[in-house]
C-alpha cells in the first residue's frame, strides 16, 4: 500500500526546532515492512495509528527496528488526530506495545502519560567506558551518579558539569551501541542544569541503534530524567520541569514534564509540548 504520511515537528522551541515525526493516521493494513520502509525513507522515528472497535493503537518504527514506545511520535500523533477531528475532547486512552497511555490535547500541542520511573545504579566499573564514548573525563561530570532510568525504555543518565561540556560532546557514535549493551540501556542521555531555580535542564540523546546518531527531542528520556532528578533531590516535584534538547543539532526543542500524584505519592508524569506541521 502507499501510506499517507504527514510530517509533524514535535516539541519545537525555535526556528527549525523540534523532532520531525512522520505519522500515518490510517495505518490499518500496513505490514511491518511497510512501516519500516517509511521510517527508513524519512530517517526518523515514525508513528502509525491503527483503529478498531476498542479505539486507537500506536506502533513505532525507527530505520533499524520497531520500538515499543516513542514519546514524541505519540505526542505528534495525538495532536494530528485532534487537528483532523478524530479525537474526542478530554483524555483518551491509547494502546502501545509498552502498555496503555493516556493522552490529551493542550493549546498548540499535546500531553501523554508515563508510569512511575525506575532508577538503577550503573556499576562504577562501567562508567569509564561511558565517558570514553562521550569523549569526556571524570572531571567533566557533575556530582550526581551515572544511573539507568526507565519509564518505558531504559536510558543512561549522565550528569555533566555544565551546558558548555554538554554542547562540546563529540561522541564516538560507533561505540555507543557497545556501551549501551554493556549497561542494558537504549541510549545515553547526558544532561546539565541550565537554570536550576527555574527547573530547566539541557540534555542530548545518543541512541543505542536507531539508524541515526542523535535525537532532537526524546520524550521517554525526558520522563526518565525527571525521575532521576527527583531521586537526587535536584528538583521540586510539585513544579514542572523543562528539558531542552536539540540545540547542538540546530533543532532547538523543549519538553515539559509534570508529575502525577496519587494522594501524596508520585504515580507517573505528564510529558508534552508544542507540535507544528
Amino acid at each position: 500500500m502507499t501510506p499517507q504520511v504527514q510530517l509533524v515537528h514535535v516539541f519545537p522551541a525555535g526556528p527549525g526546532g523540534g523532532n520531525p515525526a512522520p505519522i500515518v493516521v490510517d495505518a490499518d493494513g500496513m505490514s511491518d515492512d511497510d512501516m519500516q520502509a517509511v521510517a527508513r525513507e524519512y530517517g526518523h522515528e515514525s508513528g502509525f495509528v491503527l483503529a478498531d472497535e476498542h479505539g486507537y493503537e500506536l506502533r513505532f518504527w525507527v530505520p533499524n527496528h520497531e520500538m515499543s514506545m516513542c514519546g514524541h511520535a505519540t505526542v505528534g500523533a495525538v495532536w494530528l488526530l485532534g487537528r483532523l477531528g478524530r479525537l474526542p475532547d478530554g483524555e483518551v486512552s491509547l494502546r502501545t506495545r509498552s502498555g496503555p497511555v493516556t493522552a490529551r490535547r493542550i493549546d498548540g500541542g499535546a500531553e501523554i502519560t508515563q508510569p512511575r520511573g525506575r532508577i538503577e545504579p550503573v556499576a562504577d566499573e562501567a562508567v569509564p567506558a561511558i565517558l570514553d564514548v562521550l569523549g569526556i573525563g571524570p572531571s567533566d561530570l557533575a556530582e550526581a551518579p551515572v544511573r539507568n532510568a526507565c519509564t518505558s525504555r531504559v536510558k543512561t543518565l549522565v550528569p555533566v558539569a555544565d551546558v558548555a561540556v554538554l554542547d562540546g560532546l563529540r561522541p564516538d557514535f560507533a561505540g555507543v551501541k557497545r556501551v549501551c549493551d554493556s549497561v542494558g540501556s537504549t541510549g545515553l542521555y547526558p544532561y546539565a542544569p541550565s537554570s536550576p531555580a527555574g527547573q530547566v535542564f539541557d540534555a542530548r540523546q545518543f541512541p543505542r541503534s536507531s539508524g541515526y546518531p542523535e535525537d532532537a527531542a526524546t520524550g521517554i528520556a525526558a520522563a526518565a530524567l525527571a525521575f532521576g532528578l527527583v531521586d537526587t533531590g535536584s528538583v521540586d516535584p510539585g513544579r514542572p520541569i523543562r528539558i531542552r534538547q536539540g540545540r547542538a543539532m540546530g533543532r532547538p526543542s523543549e519538553i515539559t514534564v509534570r508529575f502525577r500524584w496519587q494522594d501524596t505519592v508520585i504515580d507517573g508524569v505528564w510529558l508534552g509540548g508544542k507540535v507544528t506541521s
